[in-house]
């Protein structure tokens, strides 16, 4: 692993991973679209390389002479009316990348899915790698997308390709200038937030998931994926937790699933009249109220995968945000 192609490199994940990947001594390049936000990235010292997932040439142009490649980059929406667009970019520009990746014989693939890729436990246990996709009834585009996505790099696997699949579960961190994963740390330190829901998730820490990255390049087998998580904890408990680091409200009362369903879609209703992307939507809440914890025992056992407790995850975001002025 030496000439390495990081695609996302802007984007929360890969801007770590990029960083990472240079105090590793590997040579970076990152593929970006010309109007990409470079914060997260300042000024470290990788070849930025214009294009976009969807464009054949430009991911030929970014693939020449990597023997690496990590790839990150994504859309998250659960607004249908962006959906199409979102298949395109994670299916299609999944399917792209496997095939110029067989092309040019690039040696090593990493595909960062994500646990919304994995089933849920149906009797309440753990859910794992092993665990298939089940979430259709629900019909979650994001979820489907990732799901399709690791099935177009299986079928480059099939065809030679060595190609190796991690999926993260909620992730938080430094570099997170769009509040993806903090965006709850962010509205709890508003106190925006004083009541819980049924249920629980996970959430691990962004430098677990890149070092999880850069296990699985060199230890990783291929065809395989890989679950990178972090405590399993009930939502009060993430909340609670998150309160006394950043100065919170602790949660006092619990809001009724079917009350958040409600307001998802009212939002996403005003936000379809109105053309405007809502700020909440039926897909992002579809699953609230269940518990979906997850294993990360494969990933320990086969390349030694650690992970921060949450606290210490909490505190060290919440730092960061607070050293460059985001809260």
């Amino acid at each position: 692993m030496r000439n390495v192609l990081v695609t996302g490199g802007t984007g929360f994940i890969g801007s770590n991973l990029a960083l990472a990947l240079l105090a590793e001594g590997c040579n970076v390049r990152v593929l970006r679209r010309r109007d990409s936000d470079l914060r997260a990235l300042g000024n470290a010292d990788v070849e930025h390389c214009i294009g976009d997932l969807r464009d054949a040439s430009s991911l030929r142009r970014a693939l020449k002479g990597c023997d690496t490649v990590f790839h990150t980059a994504a859309m998250v929406s659960y607004w249908r009316k962006e959906r199409d667009e979102m298949y395109d970019v994670n299916i299609g520009g999944t399917r792209n990348l496997v095939e110029l990746c067989l092309g040019l014989g690039v040696r090593r693939l990493i595909h960062t899915s994500s646990v919304a890729a994995v089933g849920y436990s149906e009797e309440g246990g753990l859910a794992q790698e092993s665990n298939e996709f089940n979430w259709d009834r629900f019909d979650i585009g994001y979820r489907t997308s990732k799901h399709l996505a690791e099935r177009e790099v299986q079928e480059g696997v099939k065809r030679g390709l060595e190609a190796v699949i991690v999926n993260p579960s909620i992730v938080i961190g430094p570099r997170d200038i769009h509040f993806h994963g903090g965006q709850l740390i962010r509205d709890i330190h508003k106190k925006r937030i004083f009541y819980y829901i049924t249920g629980g998730m996970n959430i691990v820490y962004v430098d677990d998931v890149v070092r999880g990255h850069i296990l699985a390049a060199r230890q990783g087998r291929s065809g395989e994926r890989y679950v990178l998580c972090g405590e399993n904890l009930t939502h009060k408990e993430i909340i609670s937790t998150i309160a006394e680091i950043v100065g919170g409200l602790r949660p006092f009362f619990r809001f009724p699933p079917g009350a958040v369903r409600m307001i998802a879609a009212t939002a996403e209703g005003i936000g379809n009249l109105l053309n405007v992307k809502p700020w909440v939507t039926r897909e992002l809440l579809a699953s609230s109220g269940m518990t979906y914890y997850f294993s990360c025992d494969k990933a320990r056992r086969e390349f030694g995968y650690q992970m921060t407790p949450f606290r210490e995850a909490v505190r060290r975001t919440f730092e960061w945000y607070k050293e460059e002025g985001l809260l």
